[in-house]
Formats: structure tokens, C-alpha cells, sequence
């Protein structure tokens, strides 16, 4: 079975590539959002094994969004991208309860599944 994926950044053709690329990797994207809210949603309707989320959204930051999905008991693997570098963010990613971070040009189905049980 195809894990399930649900893609959140603020610009559209982002989530167009990311769509295409995980699609071609063997993974299943169920849904995209464009903000910390409309993600929140998404990710309890669609109960997705994986949220693929941008670190800056325009209302919550991903970190916010973050920790409301992995601390409410679901089972979905956060993972955290952003064009800035891991470092930029220090001890935020660990925090938030992510699985781990990936900057958004080195972006593989391969980097994801590294990051999953």
C-alpha cells in the first residue's frame, strides 16, 4: 500500500512539483493545503501518514501546525521542508514532534521514506 501523503506550502507551484515528484515515487498524495489552518483540517479529514509541510505559511508557521497534529495522538509523520537550511531553525524541529526536516531542493521520495518507521 502507497503512503499516504498530504502536501501544505503557501505557493502553488511548489505543491505542483512536490505532487508530481512523490507521485512518481510510489506515494499516494490524498490532498494539498495552502495554509496552517486549512492544513489542520485536511489532516483530520484525511487522516494522511504523512504531512509534507512548509515551515513558513502565512497565518500558523509549520512548527505551530506541527505540534497540534503529532501531540493530538494521530499517527501522521510530520515532516518539515523550507528552502532555508535545518540550522535556521536549531532545536524547533525537534520540538514541534516532527519526524525531521528536508530542504525543499533536496526533495525525493527516498529523503521521505529515510525519515519513516
Amino acid at each position: 500500500m502507497a503512503v499516504r501523503v498530504l502536501i501544505v506550502d503557501d505557493h502553488a507551484p511548489f505543491r505542483a512539483l512536490a505532487r508530481l515528484l512523490l507521485a512518481a515515487d510510489g506515494f499516494d498524495v490524498v490532498g494539498e493545503a495552502g495554509d496552517g489552518t486549512e492544513a489542520l483540517r485536511a489532516a483530520r479529514q484525511l487522516s494522511p501518514d504523512v504531512v509534507l509541510l512548509d515551515v513558513q505559511l502565512p497565518d500558523l508557521n509549520g512548527f505551530e501546525v506541527a505540534t497540534v497534529i503529532c501531540r493530538n495522538g494521530s499517527a501522521t509523520a510530520v515532516v518539515l521542508v523550507s528552502s532555508r537550511d535545518a540550522d535556521d531553525y536549531g532545536e524547533l524541529i525537534h520540538d514541534c514532534g516532527a519526524r525531521g526536516f528536508i530542504p525543499k531542493a533536496e526533495l525525493s521520495g527516498a529523503s521521505i521514506r529515510a525519515l519513516l518507521p
